[in-house]
């Protein structure tokens, strides 16, 4: 099985297809949060720094670092506008560099399916979070359908092909989300669940956008025939759904937890 990390070094392909669904739930994340301004915040798993621009734009922090294990999304998030206010990088969630009691609010944004210990990544934002901060975390509901990728994903398993499951998708599930944030002992621990729109205007952006970045599903689809290509196309043409203008239009859901870090 391919390493996940290589789904992320094309930051380009990345942002086309889960830029701005990463910014829509993101902004109910943080309007959720409710979070006092002026606070030092760590974003970690940053990739593009879609969802710190957010932070920028909604939080009014003091400061931002924001850390990501890929040299190449990095790279990509140093050349935003983003970079001139954000201390970028490289870094790995379940060792943080940074010493402890650093931050007043510690986030993790569609990040934790891809840590292989949960349990250790929340509690490197425990250390790293002064008494009383916020810690925070949400990602793609994929037990429950929720993933954007969804009918693209139904429409390849209709035709019969395997898809690789992905251990760490498990991690997204509401009870273990809450549980990791229990192990640490946090206080104040809430959740809620998350919906977007995912809407394109026309089956070709959808496609584009949609097969851009190589991940599990995307690698089955580059071994098929041109002809299954064909044949899932026009599976797709007919199955995904529309709303009342003809836009491509479905929900995606994540599941969020935060707490705080005992005083």
């Amino acid at each position: 099985m391919t390493d996940p990390k290589s789904f992320f070094i094309d930051g380009e392909a990345y942002e086309r297809l889960m830029g701005r669904f990463t910014r829509a739930a993101g902004e109910v994340f943080l309007d959720w949060l409710s979070t006092p301004p002026g606070l030092a915040w760590v974003d970690v798993g940053c990739g593009t720094g879609a969802f710190t621009q957010l932070i920028l734009d909604r939080c009014a922090p003091s400061s931002v670092a924001a850390i990501d294990p890929s040299e190449e999304q990095i790279a990509y998030a140093r050349n935003t506008p983003t970079a001139k206010r954000v201390d970028f990088r490289i870094g790995d969630a379940q060792s943080l560099p940074f010493a402890d009691r650093t931050f007043e609010a510690a986030v993790m944004a569609l990040v934790i399916t891809f840590v292989a210990d949960p349990d250790k990544a929340i509690a490197e934002l425990k250390r790293v979070t002064k008494p009383g901060g916020t810690i925070a975390t949400y990602m793609w509901d994929f037990a429950n359908k929720g993933f954007p990728q969804q009918p693209l994903r139904e429409a390849v398993e209709a035709m019969g092909a395997q898809i690789p499951v992905v251990p760490g998708h498990l991690h997204s599930r509401m009870e273990n989300m809450e549980g990791y944030l229990r192990s640490v002992g946090l206080d104040d621990i809430a959740k809620r669940v998350i919906e977007v729109d995912v809407t394109y205007p026309d089956f070709d952006e959808y496609w584009s956008a949609q097969t851009a970045l190589p991940n599990y599903l995307v690698q089955v689809i580059q071994k098929m025939s041109a002809a299954e290509v064909e044949r899932l196309q026009t599976r797709l043409r007919t199955s995904l759904p529309r709303d009342e203008c003809g836009n491509i239009a479905y929900k995606a859901r994540a599941n969020a937890v935060k707490g705080r870090a005992p005083r």
